[in-house]
């Protein structure tokens, strides 16, 4: 899902050092929301009212999110960007906190500015003597702070639900994981996140269709943030030099995607990497080949088609960490190189079935030791 986010993403600044993007879809938002203001009335000055509205309902977003950001940060937790969605916004932290106490501060750091701005804005109101009520709220028209102050409220509450990948799950984990051990917790917490997205979608077939695109969403986080846990808790004290792959086929710049194709066809390996001068100097995956065919044909040369940027990782690096390097470049393989000299390449693919394996012989671990539990004697007080 992160990746989808960031591919239809564009920069628009940076904002304490934090790169903000905005997704495509906040387009198709402002859109619908100027249309829909314009037929309210026919007015073109509601029209840009309500556009004005939304730009400012995600500068209030930007600052939940800057919320989140600044507070990891005490923690040394670096933020890689935020990206605006029609929905809200996402901080991609680089990690989460290891404990819970302040993984419980960032979650409740983004709702606690809500409230703050709430606060703010309700005292302005009053000063000024206008009505706060929210009956009295008009979405074409209206008192501006009082929309304003009545969705600082309805984002603090919203982003307090109990479901991943909103700050009520990062809470609800927190909490849980006082108690048990952090991929429980996140299981727990990630089953209530999908449980209440069940209860989104359900509504909006019957109400409004936005609370099923909030459903999809809540639903996907929620499993995203299961897996992410368990991957953590697979490969936390793994070496990659354990799951790195060590029978591969390495390519010289000089060689035709032609003899690339023939290495394709006759094995399971795409992607490839580039040996030369005593080292990797490039890689070649499957789409860099689909596209050197396209353009030059099976006689080109690898030189000619490989990326020559590219991530390497070393056999002594947590695999943790690489297959986070791996998803943040978007990279099909990783390179890895130990004194210069490549000694196997790292893809998701194989660590993902690294990590398959792991859970199944967990579950059979798990299963025998249930087992082992039921038969075992009863050792009750005898009578008689």
């Amino acid at each position: 899902m992160l990746r989808w986010i960031m591919k239809w993403s564009w920069k628009i600044g940076r904002i304490a050092g934090i790169e903000v993007f905005v997704h495509a879809t906040f387009l198709i938002l402002l859109g619908w929301v100027a249309l829909s203001h314009y037929l309210q009335r026919r007015s073109w000055e509601d029209a840009l009212g309500g556009l004005g509205f939304i730009l400012a309902l995600f500068g209030i977003v930007v600052l939940h999110e800057l919320g989140h950001a600044l507070t990891a940060r005490r923690f040394g937790i670096r933020t890689r960007d935020i990206t605006l969605l029609p929905i809200g916004g996402v901080a991609r932290l680089e990690r989460m906190p290891e404990k819970p106490a302040q993984e419980l501060l960032v979650a409740l750091a983004g709702p606690a500015v809500n409230v703050v701005l709430a606060l703010i804005l309700l005292a302005i109101l009053i000063a000024a003597g206008e009505k706060v009520a929210a009956e009295e709220v008009q979405v074409v028209g209206g008192h501006y702070l009082a929309k304003l102050m009545w969705v600082n409220v309805t984002l603090a509450v919203f982003n307090l639900l109990p479901a991943f990948p909103m700050d009520g799950g990062r809470v609800l984990r927190a909490l849980l994981a006082t108690r048990m051990d952090y991929v429980h917790a996140t299981e727990i917490a990630a089953r209530i996140g999908q449980g209440m997205a069940f209860i989104f979608g359900a509504i909006g077939l019957f109400t409004n269709p936005f609370l099923v695109f909030i459903a999809l969403f809540v639903w996907m986080g929620a499993a995203q943030e299961a897996g992410m846990v368990q991957v953590k808790s697979v490969l936390g004290s793994i070496p990659v030099s354990r799951v790195m792959i060590t029978e591969f086929r390495a390519l010289s710049s000089q060689d035709s995607l032609a003899r690339v194709i023939e290495h394709i066809l006759a094995g399971s390996q795409e992607d490839f990497p580039v040996i030369g001068n005593g080292g990797v100097i490039g890689v070649l995956t499957r789409s860099d080949v689909l596209k050197g065919l396209t353009q030059f044909g099976p006689q080109a040369l690898v030189g000619d088609t490989m990326q020559r940027k590219f991530e390497t990782a070393k056999p002594s690096e947590m695999a943790e960490t690489a297959f986070a390097r791996l998803q943040s470049c978007q990279c099909r393989v990783m390179p890895v190189v130990d004194n210069d000299q490549l000694v196997g390449l790292l893809t998701v693919e194989n660590l993902g079935e690294f990590i398959m394996i792991q859970a199944a012989l967990k579950g059979r671990e798990q299963s025998q030791s249930r087992r082992v539990g039921d038969s075992a004697p009863s050792l009750g007080h005898a009578e008689g």
